[in-house]
């Protein structure tokens, strides 16, 4: 646990100062078990969608672990990166989530496809709140106080149009990680593809533009179909909305694996990974 991750209904007021972990949350077994922690200790810690900082123990009894939360800064920014996902089997998705949002993305998008199980959709992963914790974990991993938010859609047309009215008028990357017939590789897509500022293009690299200046100016949103892939009625509506196919490589992945890799390549050309 890189992170401590506290919940608002840790703490005692709305000031985010103290509260108490009962003995029996995983999170304060963690603390006293495998940090070793006692009373005058600190240790990394966050509220979820808020500020990171430190926290120190005050007390630990019957109640559980008392502790005292300074704020030192913002937290680890999400990156402007969104991912729409072809439902795969629930196990991959698990494994997933932690990859993609220790990485960083800013949202997960989640898609019935034509070609993919449709009993997916049913999945106690998601009704259950596991694909959540999944989400959750992996913010974890990267000690970051922020997680991607996860959306669920019936289709690809449906889900096309919610990226679409989430983002506005802002211009997008708009990347399909293919092996059917991609216009190119995705390296060289991300090599020659130029954006600096809101729409307007220009004759500048990509991984040349700087983030800390003009983050807001790129994003992007990365398709990647179920484990069957996109249908050929799919591949043309991704088209029609603007977006590239582009290949991996020779070799077919799973789901999880093409989403990993994809966000690993676009984020180190947008120069997140620097």
């Amino acid at each position: 646990m890189n992170i401590c991750l506290f919940r608002k209904e840790d703490f005692s007021k709305d000031d985010f100062a103290h509260g108490v972990l009962s003995l029996k949350d995983e999170r304060a077994k963690h603390i006293i078990k495998i940090l070793h922690k006692n009373v005058g200790d600190e240790f990394s810690a966050g509220v979820i969608g808020s500020k990171a900082g430190k926290a120190v123990i005050t007390a630990i009894s019957e109640e559980g672990i008392s502790f005292d939360f300074r704020p030192e800064s913002d937290g680890k920014e999400l990156y402007p990166l969104d991912l729409i996902i072809g439902f795969p089997r629930p196990i991959q998705l698990k494994r997933l989530f932690r990859d993609v949002a220790s990485l960083g993305v800013r949202s997960v998008h989640l898609t019935a496809t034509e070609l993919g199980e449709k009993s997916y959709l049913d999945s106690n992963v998601i009704k259950d709140g596991s694909a959540y914790n999944m989400l959750l974990d992996g913010s974890v991993q990267a000690a970051s106080t922020h997680v991607p938010e996860l959306f669920v859609h019936t289709s690809l047309k449906e889900c096309l149009e919610s990226v679409e009215k989430r983002e506005g008028e802002r211009e997008l990357i708009k990347i399909a990680p293919d092996n059917v017939k991609p216009t190119m590789s995705l390296c060289s897509f991300l090599q020659t593809t130029f954006i600096v500022e809101p729409n307007a293009l220009t004759k500048q690299p990509l991984a040349a533009v700087s983030v800390t200046k003009q983050p807001l100016a790129v994003a992007a949103v990365c398709a990647v179909g179920s484990e069957r892939g996109w249908s050929e009625k799919e591949r043309e509506l991704l088209e029609e909305n603007g977006y590239i196919r582009l290949g991996m490589g020779k070799r077919i992945l799973r789901t999880e694996t093409a989403a990993t890799v994809a966000t690993s390549l676009i984020l180190g050309a947008m120069g997140y990974l620097e």
